[in-house]
């Protein structure tokens, strides 16, 4: 029997937020489907590069923001 999954519950997966019983039942599909194997790789490879590209705003434009922000408390 041939099932496929929703992109949205290989992504789950990939983020380990599927239930355990949910997380067997997609690595069952991933055995039998050598191309849906392929993308959640792919994906776990993103999600790596990813994590480590995180960045925080530039202290200019967090103060920007935040000088934004106060022009409508001044009007209130």
């Amino acid at each position: 029997m041939i099932q496929t999954l929703p992109y949205s519950t290989l992504l789950q997966y990939v983020y380990n937020e599927l239930p355990l019983e949910r997380q067997r039942e997609v690595e069952e599909v991933l055995q039998h489907d050598p191309e849906l194997a392929s993308t959640c790789a792919d994906l776990l490879l993103a999600q790596r590069a990813l994590d480590g590209v995180r960045r925080e705003p530039r202290p200019q434009t967090s103060e920007a923001i935040l000088r934004y922000s106060r022009t409508f408390l001044a009007s209130c």
